[in-house]
């Protein structure tokens, strides 16, 4: 039986190869890449000729077999786009499969999109919270910014250009005006890490616009913040209300400033409402 090695490849700049990531993936039988396109760049660069095969977002469950297959003929080496295989990326059915049916899965670390954003951003590292990519509708990422809103540790995501500013509004509103980086580009031509504000990012990004891959660093709630007692965010709510604040904002807002999460606030003001 062969060993399924996740190997980690550059985000960016090819140099960031680790030198056991080059030798595993000569000596395996067959490179399983989320992009071949990507994965030629890396092995003509090295002089690498292993075959190369698909397995992506698309084919990822129909290529399973195949590749569980070719694991019994030998070594195999799993790749994604970028970084670590899994992470953000294909790999998670073919590990779990692998691992249930007795091959040896073996990590060869590389680099890490988030981990570079998160140690480059200046905001604290001793504890932090991937959450990958935001979720593309509005009300499904404010449902997730809102269940992470006293999260105290750092929070790491991914955006693509034509959302980040939606998601920096739908930011500020959710969680405030935190201590942000704003990292694009990492380790590529163009690279860049903007720090500031929520605010002050909205501004900047609603000016220049947003080219590249982004990773978004964003501190966590304030230590010592002050939770509102339940008279306060009633009556929080209510003057919002009667200004013609719509429910899911004035919840919103209100749980912003009072440590309480949203759905907590919405559903105080519909008992409220009921009694």
């Amino acid at each position: 039986m062969g060993t399924l090695y996740l190997v980690g490849t550059p985000i960016g700049n090819l140099e960031d190869i680790t030198l056991r990531a080059l030798r595993i993936l000569k000596e395996v039988r067959l490179i399983v890449a989320e992009d071949t396109r990507r994965a030629r760049i890396l092995v003509q660069r090295y002089e690498i000729e292993t075959p190369i095969t698909s397995y992506f977002e698309g084919n990822k469950i129909t290529k399973l077999e195949a590749v569980l297959r070719a694991l019994d003929a030998g070594d195999v080496a799993l790749i994604s786009e970028a970084g670590m295989p899994g992470l953000s990326d294909p790999g998670y059915e073919l590990v779990r499969a692998a691992v249930e049916r007795g091959y040896l899965v073996v990590p060869v670390p590389g680099p890490s999109a988030p981990v570079t954003a998160l140690v480059v951003s200046g905001l604290p590292g001793d504890g932090f919270l991937y959450l990958g990519f935001l979720p593309r509708r509005k009300s499904e990422r404010r449902k997730l910014l809102d269940e992470v809103a006293q999260e105290q540790h750092t929070l790491v995501v991914f955006e693509s250009p034509h959302r980040l500013c939606k998601s920096l509004v739908d930011i500020e509103a959710v969680l405030g005006d935190r201590p942000l980086a704003v990292c694009r580009e990492l380790t590529k031509l163009h690279e860049e890490v903007w720090r500031g504000t929520t605010a002050e990012a909205r501004a900047h990004f609603n000016v220049v616009k947003p080219r590249g891959e982004f990773t978004l660093v964003i501190g966590g709630a304030p230590e010592g913040r002050e939770r509102w007692g339940e008279g306060r965010v009633r009556a929080a709510l209510d003057e919002l209300l009667v200004q013609g604040v719509p429910r899911p904002a004035a919840a919103r807002r209100v749980a912003a400033a009072s440590g309480w999460s949203r759905a907590e606030v919405y559903a105080l003001g519909l008992r409220s409402e009921q009694n």
